[in-house]
């Protein structure tokens, strides 16, 4: 059996139990590894690889990195959602009927979206905030962008910090007053670094 091809042996049976062995050539010699040996950390289903311990992942240290370099570990990936609460001065939009908020993370870069119908408004300016995004930013205050339908409004920039979005002085071109039902929305999107 040690002569005949590999096309020649007969099929193993599947799933691998982890106890088989390969033979690899390690210093000039060749040796035996277990494939538990060769998948360590990393667990086979038929849902793909699982991560067995946190903090690992992807590793490019193989490529050519840029100057600035801090991290060639690729160890997160999670999309979900969250629930964002929005919160303003007197005559800032608030009591929003319905919220709904999303998340996508990859690595250390999160991408959120939020999303308030039904907005009440009883003025033309004000502060507006928006709290509870799903990870802490980082040291480096990000910008978000707010886009208010139907309110008369021009898309605004807003500066992230901690776990909230804060937005000055959200000017309004006319004073509407919203109820709910009546098609007009909030929206919140913004890439962070946590």
């Amino acid at each position: 059996m040690s002569n005949s091809k590999i096309s020649a042996l007969t099929g193993a049976t599947t799933p691998l139990a982890g106890t088989e062995v390969l033979p690899i050539v390690q210093s000039s010699t060749t040796k035996q590894v277990s494939i538990a040996n060769l998948t360590a950390g990393r667990t086979q289903t038929s849902n793909g690889i699982v991560q067995g311990t946190a903090a690992t992942g992807y590793n490019f240290t193989a490529n050519t990195p840029a100057s600035g370099m801090t991290s060639q570990l690729l160890n997160w990936y999670e999309e979900g959602t969250w629930t964002a609460t929005l919160t303003a001065s007197v005559t800032a939009p608030t009591t929003p009927v319905t919220t709904s908020g999303t998340y996508t993370r990859v690595g250390r870069a999160v991408t959120i979206q939020a999303y308030f119908a039904g907005v009440d408004t009883t003025g033309s300016a004000g502060d507006l905030t928006v709290t509870g995004l799903p990870f802490t930013v980082g040291s480096v205050r990000c910008a978000a962008t707010i886009i208010m339908a139907g309110f008369g409004i021009v898309p605004a920039a807003g500066v992230m910090l901690g776990t909230s979005v804060y937005v000055a002085n959200m000017v309004t071109a006319t004073a509407i007053p919203m109820v709910a039902g009546n098609g007009k929305y909030l929206y919140v999107t913004a890439t962070y670094q946590v």
